[in-house]
């Protein structure tokens, strides 16, 4: 006989395989009957075995949202109040005496837990729960029934429901399967979180990879093999079907008064975003303290458009910024996997503007055809004049002849090619002279590696600061070292003296001849360090060696006069009376 008790419920437990990899997880237990007490009936409830989910020791109190079925009012209210649903980590958000109900419920709910009985007007249980499984595969189903039989059991199988349990089961067992729900229930959200962590993580980081992988493609180290996957990675969406790379170049020898070169490219860079990357597909990114530019072209027409508007901003970035940036536009290429070739010419055209000038654009398009002209003979280039105002140290005609040569190597270089040839020959003209004198240019230069690449770089500006700049050194250092030279050889003819004063034939000739200088060289900068002629040193110091030896010794004067290189005592008397006043004789009086 069937009979229907009140509180029967039938479990849903979640599904496995195929729906966990889709992060569906169904689970389903199925129970008979739940007894719930009468009201003289105590209500068993092992609370030992319901642990409260508690911040402090580190588990979670996440609450779950519950609809509960049921076309019996009172079993819904009875398991609101037996059941410990906060303890449990649930909450029950509504209820409802019938499927279609339910369903309104669910939608405005959007609940985690849906406990619904089978026996029920307008839409049972089992098509609430297939309609549930249809539309709402994330909802977790539990099952209620008072009625065992067999095409229920049968149903319950097809939803893919585990056990069938015909024994009435406690408000404790029940719990106790809400414990286990709720634990699969917190492990799914956590791995939903983490891979949520995860897809946040990777948008962050998405611009970098992506910027790192377009410098992997400039510099040519992506493999045809490795192109599309990366394209599909790294959600690369340029469908071209052209391609065109532009380089900005910032100087950073021509900045306003007190503006870091690295705070002014990365103004520049701002403002490149914002003016030049509107309303086109394109990536931008860093590269050798460079904006780099990836431009998706529909057409080879768009260059001419886009060499313009470059221009145009190189022009308001030096009028309104005071930055000199160059554009260097490279040739369009059919396929991305080719940019690397349009980088190359990019760079080419940047390092135009040498010849051509900073604060604009330089379509390398347009240069090519000039270079396969003929060449012209550079004349050779001549710096007399400059190395002559380094020698006299003449700094207002340093930075005249500096400014010409700078002139006369953009007036003669008519290709890139030999511009760099005559850049070359000004560094190795300072590298000559500074050999010449003895002066380690290398030291001078501040040991800059790469220094005839870096000097080929340089624009006009640029070139004319760097040639005024080696220049004051070079002649400041040739004057340092003259006057350490000329120190050197007053100091040496000193200790000549200091030693040989005692010589009656040391002569000027004598010490010339040993420190391997002329004669009016050595009596010009002796004169010039001392004050006074070679001659009158001497003779200086013999007179302050002769007073030392007439106030401490009881010498004859003749034999002080031999000591102090002099073979004539008359000659001698007469020197030390035009020194001191007075004759040896009376100056040993007078005790002074």
């Amino acid at each position: 006989m069937r009979t229907r008790r009140r509180g029967r419920w039938l479990l849903k437990q979640p599904r496995l395989g195929a729906r966990m990899c889709q992060g569906t997880f169904l689970f389903a237990l199925l129970v008979n009957f739940l007894y719930i007490p009468s009201e003289e009936s105590k209500f068993c409830y092992n609370k030992k075995g319901i642990k409260r989910r508690d911040k402090k020791k580190g588990i979670s109190m996440e609450q779950y949202k519950v609809i509960l079925v049921d076309d019996e009012v009172e079993v819904i209210d009875v398991m609101k109040k037996k059941i410990r649903w906060n303890d449990l980590g649930f909450d029950v958000v509504g209820s409802a005496t019938n499927g279609v109900k339910a369903l309104e419920l669910v939608e405005k709910l959007q609940p985690d837990v849906v406990l619904t009985d089978i026996k029920m007007p307008y839409m049972d249980g089992l098509e609430l729960a297939r309609k549930l499984n249809q539309d709402y595969p994330n909802i977790y189903i539990m099952l209620c029934t008072g009625f065992d039989e067999f095409e229920y059991a049968k149903e319950a199988v097809h939803l893919e429901i585990k056990e069938y349990m015909l024994k009435p089961i406690s408000a404790t067992e029940l719990s106790e399967s809400l414990m286990k729900l709720k634990a699969t229930l917190d492990r799914e959200r956590e791995e939903k979180l983490n891979v949520k962590k995860l897809e946040d993580y990777f948008q962050e980081v998405l611009p970098k990879l992506q910027s790192n992988f377009f410098i992997s493609l400039i510099e040519g180290r992506v493999g045809e093999e490795d192109y599309e996957r990366f394209l599909q990675n790294y959600r690369v969406d340029m469908k071209g079907p052209l391609f065109c790379c532009i380089i900005f170049h910032t100087s950073e020898n021509d900045v306003p008064d007190g503006m870091n070169p690295l705070l002014l490219s990365m103004s520049v860079e701002r403002e490149i975003k914002q003016r030049l990357m509107e309303n086109c597909n394109c990536q931008e990114f860093i590269y050798m303290g460079n904006t780099i530019l990836i431009m998706e072209l529909h057409s080879e027409d768009e260059i001419a458009q886009l060499t313009d508007k470059c221009d145009r901003f190189c022009r308001w970035a030096w009028r309104i910024m005071g930055a000199a940036v160059t554009a260097g536009i490279g040739t369009v290429c059919n396929s991305l996997h080719d940019i690397s070739i349009s980088y190359e010419g990019a760079r080419e055209a940047v390092s135009y503007r040498v010849l051509y000038g900073t604060k604009r654009a330089i379509n390398i398009a347009e240069i090519v055809p000039k270079e396969s002209k003929k060449a012209v003979p550079l004349e050779e280039t001549k710096m007399q004049e400059l190395f002559r105002a380094i020698h006299v140290g003449d700094q207002e005609k340093i930075r005249k002849e500096a400014i010409k040569e700078t002139e006369k190597l953009h007036k003669n270089a008519a290709t890139i090619s030999q511009y760099n040839l005559a850049t070359m020959e000004i560094v190795s003209g300072f590298f000559k002279f500074c050999a010449n004198n003895s002066m380690d240019f290398n030291e001078i230069s501040g040991n800059v590696q790469n220094l005839y690449e870096r000097v080929t770089q340089l624009d006009e500006s640029s070139m004319t600061n760097w040639i005024i700049n080696m220049s004051m050194a070079i002649s400041e250092k040739l004057r340092s070292t003259r006057n350490s030279t000329s120190r050197r050889i007053i100091t040496d003819a000193q200790n000549i003296v200091k030693d040989r004063y005692m010589e009656p034939a040391l002569s000027l000739d004598d010490v010339c001849a040993d420190l391997g200088v002329s004669n009016s060289y050595f009596s010009s900068i002796f004169k010039k360090e001392t004050g006074q002629s070679f001659v009158s040193y001497l003779t200086d110091y013999r007179m302050d060696r002769a007073e030392e030896m007439v106030l401490n010794t009881d010498e004859k004067s003749y034999k002080i006069a031999e000591k102090v290189g002099y073979q004539d005592a008359n000659y001698f008397s007469y020197v030390f009376k035009k020194k001191f006043g007075v004759s040896p004789s009376k100056y040993r009086a007078s005790g002074k």
